[in-house]
């Protein structure tokens, strides 16, 4: 014997040995010219902050078993890597650490690609590219100049949101409870001359487009539908009782014309034209200024509160004779959704009745609830916005809202105000076009230089890449493009005069609405080589975080069109299956309480069971701390774990079986020290059981007795049930369940291999072999590196990363028995084992024989056996 058993694998020294092995073979570097059909597995690509963190593990080892066992099932698997390079952080690092962008940038990469490299992750590393590479930025300054020829972008002044610490303009998305995202600054509105792409243009496309994509969670689908909103309304034309300057009517967008009988206010956007007619008034334009001040997102109007100013003037109410209706400058009236103006509802419209109640507005319900009384029903602090009849409101009543809005419509069809139709259907929708214009140096410089005569340029493409200036100070607030003496002063493409370029640089979300289509030609002279793209698109399975649901996704479709219209590809959705991952938590540890208490490391504590309760201490000085809630792992409260750590101490499979195995992929995995111990125990289990096999092969003269074929059918049934059942618990994401499976084969093997321990048969000893094989091959895509040490072993030639999936005897996934329950008058008393398929008068027979239906029938037939087949059996008596 070798004693191999005694032998623990030492993944210090086996994984840098199959890292570099695959390097060395180029194991996962895709040719194109290759015969087998293609597959493209992503997870979406990180920004380089200098450290990875145990959700990137998660992340990427997710991409990476797919990836793997799409490669064993014959398919042709890209599956690359990159960088989402550009961005504030780095910006803001060159001003902290007297360092430039650049460099801390490459430096964070280069320390990033060392820890992916660490966990074994199956990657072409020579398509991997930075999106601040100016290899990279070049081609997507040629992508928006194809896309400006194209009528794709425009240029207009437009209210965005100001971070005044950032110095920079933020999308919506951006603006998290009225602060910068970044900055935490209180986001401040301006109007600015912005670049935008004209997504609003695809926004009925985009949105009947999500029925197509059924491998998508419905949850993301459901966010990108509310974040287009469609809405049908009607244009509606209200008089104003008397003309102001040039103003005798107020145009309003209306979803709800059904509760017209309920209006009770008009409210204006505070940029309205007719808002600024009023501005002479101090008192209105303060509170315009002060509006102007919070950001446009619709989370921080739908959170703030519902504020106005009267303006003095009133509107003829369109269905009540006589009446008339207040007009105020409100807060939560946006200008580029419908026409900037609304009128209020209060009774049906949370936002509208906030208003009301504040400033002391009628409150009337014109829609009645199912089974309320009319004569009662009241609405308190809670809009009703839910289903019902229309009442109060003359000839609309009894009608249901779909009917009522109908009517509605064509009533005022009929009507003019101004000599124009007073209520006009309109579909509308809440996408914007999306403005890409950023005052900061490190993004993608725009291709455009601005001329007095000729206006705005584009950079003619033989002039291309505009590469940002390497000689800049950051040592004045604002853009430093904008203070560099010379890299924007230009001369005019046109007419030769001097111009300067344009010194806004693009959004990152741009660089990453495009990068899955540049992988697959990632070092080509143009953004894509359509041919190639074609092949390779969509990606067959996308992975990432749900916080990326509308923005990057969204945008990432947007540009698939729009790169299909202007000739670079010929598909239009990016990602045919996306799956989102839940997060990696873990507990809290605090020194003291409230708000001034210390945050502690997990790798600072000590954990203990004292009289059958979990107390922390430190480790240093056994001063005791208090143990917090599980929360997402964090900086700031210092309940993360260093991946460096953990491939150090247990070795990056042992991190990899964890991740995978604790839960379901898209929930969240909370990390303890206790489950990283027993993924490690399990990984050591692996390399026993093969140690196993090969101790008795090695001594298998002494062992080799007779012709026994004892345990050979049970195991070889549980290896071919996980060979068929592991492979597709994978291609579905349910790594948790594929784990369990490879569990119970291996509690088989383990039990298999102490049957014969003494002695063994040639069919025991192949089915041995069979299954020691097989449970390397189906943990090889999540324990990749101690996989090949057992495949080496085992004396098999080439690696296991390059072994085909093996394939499942069909035969012994059919069980030729079944265990059917058997119950007397409805409740369980036994059980009993017969042939699939089992004859009736057999299973009679089986039953009535059992001793506690037996005893219960004292002699007696039943009255009834019910006798389902292969599946229960019920007697009454």
């Amino acid at each position: 014997m070798t004693g191999r058993t005694t032998e623990r694998y030492n993944p210090r020294v086996e994984e840098p040995r199959w890292q570099k092995a695959w390097e060395d073979g180029k194991s996962f570097e895709v040719k194109h010219d290759d015969s087998r059909k293609p597959y493209y597995v992503l997870e979406m690509f990180p920004y380089p902050s200098g450290r990875i963190h145990m959700g990137h593990v998660r992340n990427y080892t997710m991409g990476d078993v797919l990836a793997r066992y799409m490669r064993a099932m014959g398919r042709n698997v890209l599956h690359p890597m990159g960088w989402d390079a550009f961005g504030l952080p780095a910006e803001n690092a060159a001003m902290q650490n007297k360092v430039h962008p650049k460099a801390w940038t490459y430096a964070n990469i280069a320390a990033m690609r060392k820890q992916l490299k660490s966990i074994g992750l199956g990657i072409d590393w020579s398509r991997e590219f930075a999106t601040c590479d100016v290899e990279y930025y070049s081609k997507q300054q040629k992508l928006f100049l194809d896309f400006l020829r194209e009528g794709l972008v425009t240029r207009k002044k437009s209210k965005v949101n100001w971070d005044p610490v950032d110095m920079t303009v933020l999308a919506n998305e951006q603006v998290v409870d009225g602060r910068g995202w970044r900055s935490g600054a209180i986001v401040e509105q301006r109007e600015l001359n912005q670049w935008a792409f004209k997504v609003s243009d695809f926004a009925e496309e985009l949105l009947e487009a999500l029925d197509t994509l059924d491998h998508w969670p419905e949850k993301v689908r459901v966010m990108q539908r509310n974040w287009i909103g469609k809405s049908e309304g009607l244009r509606l034309l209200f008089e104003l009782t008397e003309q102001w300057q040039k103003f005798t009517s107020i145009e309003v967008f209306t979803t709800r014309p059904d509760t017209i009988f309920g209006a009770s206010f008009i409210a204006i956007s505070a940029d309205h034209p007719l808002a600024q007619s009023l501005a002479d008034n101090p008192e209105v334009a303060a509170f315009i200024a002060e509006t102007r001040r919070h950001g446009t997102a619709t989370e921080t109007i739908d959170k703030a509160e519902k504020l106005g100013i009267f303006t003095g003037l009133h509107v003829k109410h369109p269905v009540k004779p006589g009446a008339t209706l207040p007009v105020y400058i409100a807060n939560f009236v946006l200008m580029d959704y419908g026409t900037g103006a609304i009128f209020g509802c209060p009774a049906h419209d949370q936002r509208d009745l906030d208003f009301a109640r504040r400033y002391d507005l009628p409150v009337l319900p014109v829609v009645l609830p199912d089974g309320a009384d009319a004569a009662t029903f009241e609405v308190d602090s809670e809009a009703y916005n839910g289903p019902g009849r229309i009442y109060h409101s003359e000839f609309l009543d009894g009608l249901e809202i779909d009917a009522a809005k109908k009517a509605i419509a064509a009533h005022f069809a009929e009507r003019t105000v101004d000599n124009l139709p007073q209520g006009k259907v309109e579909v509308n929708y809440r996408l914007r076009d999306w403005g890409v214009s950023r005052q900061r140096y490190w993004g993608c410089p725009i291709p455009v230089i601005h001329c007095e005569n000729c206006g705005a340029v584009p950079v003619p493409d033989k002039d291309l890449p505009v590469v940002l200036p390497e000689d800049v100070s950051f040592d004045r607030p604002g853009n430093p493009l904008d203070h560099h003496p010379s890299w924007k002063h230009v001369a005019c493409p046109k007419c030769a005069g001097p111009a300067t370029r344009e010194t806004d640089t693009m959004d990152t979300f741009v660089d990453s609405s495009w990068y899955f289509a540049r992988f697959t030609a990632p070092h080509a002279d143009t953004p894509t080589i359509p041919g190639i793209a074609n092949t390779w698109l969509p990606v067959d399975q996308y992975i990432g975080g749900v916080e990326h649901a509308i923005l990057h996704l969204l945008y990432s479709r947007f540009f698939t069109r729009a790169m299909k219209q202007t000739g670079h590809l010929n598909l239009s959705e990016p990602f045919k299956g996306l799956f989102t991952q839940g997060m990696v938590v873990h507990e809290t540890y605090q020194l003291g309480t409230g708000p001034n208490g210390e945050w502690v490391s997990p790798a600072d504590i000590r954990i203990e069971q004292v009289d059958g309760e979990r107390r922390a201490s430190m480790r240093q000085t056994g001063e005791a701390v208090a143990i917090g809630s599980i929360e997402k792992m964090s900086k700031s409260k210092k309940n993360v774990v260093d991946p460096d750590e953990i491939v150090s101490t247990y070795g990056a499979d042992t991190a990899r079986w964890f991740m995978l195995s604790d839960s379901p992929p898209e929930r969240d995995v909370q990390w303890t020290e206790a489950g990283i111990e027993g993924a490690s125990r399990f990984l050591q289990r692996v390399w026993k059981l093969v140690g196993d096999f090969l101790d008795l092969e090695d001594d298998i003269a002494s062992r080799l007795k007779g012709d026994s074929d004892a345990g050979v059918l049970e195991l070889r049934k549980v290896v071919h049930r996980a060979v068929a059942n592991v492979g597709g618990e994978i291609e579905g994401l349910r790594f948790n369940r594929a784990v369990a499976q490879i569990y119970e084969l291996s509690n088989a093997i383990a039990k298999f291999s102490q049957s014969v321990a003494s002695s063994v048969s040639r069919a025991q000893r192949d089915a041995f072999r069979e299954a020691v094989e097989r449970l390397v091959q189906l943990v090889a895509p999540m324990m990749p590196h101690l996989a090949e040490t057992c495949w080496a072993a085992l004396g098999k030639t080439g690696l296991v990363v390059d072994a085909p999936w093996p394939v499942a005897d069909q035969s012994l996934l059919v069980d030729s028995t079944v265990v059917l329950p058997v119950q007397v008058n409805g409740k369980r008393r036994g059980e009993i084992t017969v042939p699939v398929g089992a004859a009736k008068e057999l299973v009679e027979k089986e039953v009535l024989s059992l001793e506690a239906v037996a005893r219960m029938l004292e002699g007696k037939p039943p009255k009834k056996l019910v006798i389902v087949p292969d599946r229960i059996v019920n007697v009454v008596i």
